[in-house]
């Protein structure tokens, strides 16, 4: 893949920097509580699957959030890095990671019925519960 392809991002203090060839240009954002709380807000994220790579490792920190996945962040600022889907080393990186969001295309939401009633986005997305992208995922480890 050329340089040109390749997405680039960083944290907030630039502590920990972060490259991708597999990004996904499909933003989705996830209603979940644990996401939630982990941003005070839905998760913007992409897929990036597992075409990452990071410098300044040593600055990340990482939450076990559950027996599948963990989340990572800057040991320095704070920033949210990824979730990271343990069983194939998937990645979902919140959007404003990186540098440049040209072409991306907000069109999923995930987790919706968690999802509270005191904000709605405007685009008009496709909306999948949490069980409908568990069955999604479990369906798609089968094959």
């Amino acid at each position: 893949m050329s340089e040109r392809n390749v997405a680039k991002g960083s944290c907030l203090c630039g502590a920990v920097n972060i490259s991708t060839t597999s990004m996904n240009p499909h933003v989705a954002a996830c209603h979940c509580s644990m996401c939630r709380k982990w941003g005070g807000g839905a998760l913007l994220g992409v897929e990036c699957n597992d075409g990452v790579s990071f410098d300044g490792e040593e600055n990340i920190g990482v939450y076990q959030s559950s027996e599948w996945a963990e989340r990572g962040f800057c040991n320095k600022c704070g920033s949210h890095l990824f979730y990271r889907l343990k069983q194939n080393n998937h990645y979902y990186i919140p959007v404003g990671i990186f540098d440049n969001s040209e072409g991306l295309i907000f069109d999923l939401q995930v987790f919706i019925e968690q999802k509270p009633k005191y904000y709605s986005f405007a685009n008009q997305t496709k909306n999948m519960t949490g069980e409908e992208l568990f069955t999604m995922f479990t369906s798609s480890s089968e094959n």
